[in-house]
């Protein structure tokens, strides 16, 4: 069973990398062959930033485990490496995965697409407060990164609970690109003196707020691998 302090290690590592202020995440997915008990076979493998992690639902197969979801517990039991192989016959089936749970390939793409999110509103607002030059192909290019990973979140959302926590991430990309409109705006009429005059101005506004909570909550959602909702993403 893996204990809640496994589990928060985790969701801190992949929440880190997904409000990184200055860089982006690098993520590389493949399959290799893996050994549980004594047991072998071919898992889903994420390799992000240099730390490798493999998909529960594979470990929990090859190993001859089992997998549970509830609340924010998750449960991976293995027979002992010495025990008799279990009869699955008389052995009793897994736990349901949650109906709630993300899928691991949207889970790693919706990741990605709010680091691209963070360092777009990031940069920009970066720039503004320091009073530098900001036009609009400048802006552009953090935009279509930032949409082209959202592009492919949604190819990978195979499941409900994927399709439901892409909704929110649609919706946190629209609220940046709200508000990267209004800072280009202000920027064009030079109207930014008050975002230069006050270091929390900018990030004091509702707008800000709001792309602020719903940006942590989308990143603890997605680390959790499991469906959430929260009123700061609508």
């Amino acid at each position: 069973m893996f204990s809640k302090k496994w589990t928060q290690i985790l969701a801190l590592a992949l929440i880190t990398l997904s409000l990184c202020d200055k860089c982006l995440a690098q993520v590389d997915q493949s399959t290799r062959s893996v050994t549980v008990n004594g047991h072998n076979g071919d898992a889903a493998v994420v390799v992000v930033n240099g730390r490798t992690y493999v998909e529960l639902e594979s470990l929990a197969r090859i190993g001859k485990g089992s997998l549970s979801f509830h609340n924010d517990q998750i449960s991976l039991t293995f027979p002992s490496s010495g025990a008799e192989p279990i009869d699955s016959s008389s052995a009793s089936p897994p736990p349901p995965v949650s109906q709630s749970a993300l899928s691991q390939k949207f889970m790693v793409a919706g990741i990605e697409a709010i680091a691209q999110m963070r360092e777009w509103a990031t940069t920009l607002g970066y720039a503004i407060q320091r009073g530098y030059g900001v036009t609009e192909n400048w802006v552009a290019d953090y935009r279509e990164q930032a949409a082209h990973s959202l592009r492919l979140a949604s190819a990978a959302a195979s499941t409900n609970s994927d399709q439901e926590a892409l909704q929110l991430l649609n919706n946190e990309f629209h609220a940046v690109r709200e508000w990267s409109d209004r800072l280009l705006a202000a920027k064009q009429s030079m109207d930014t003196a008050k975002y230069t005059s006050s270091p929390n101005a900018l990030r004091d506004e509702p707008l800000s707020q709001k792309i602020i909570t719903c940006g942590h909550f989308l990143g603890g959602m997605l680390a959790s691998a499991e469906f959430k909702d929260d009123p700061s993403c609508h």
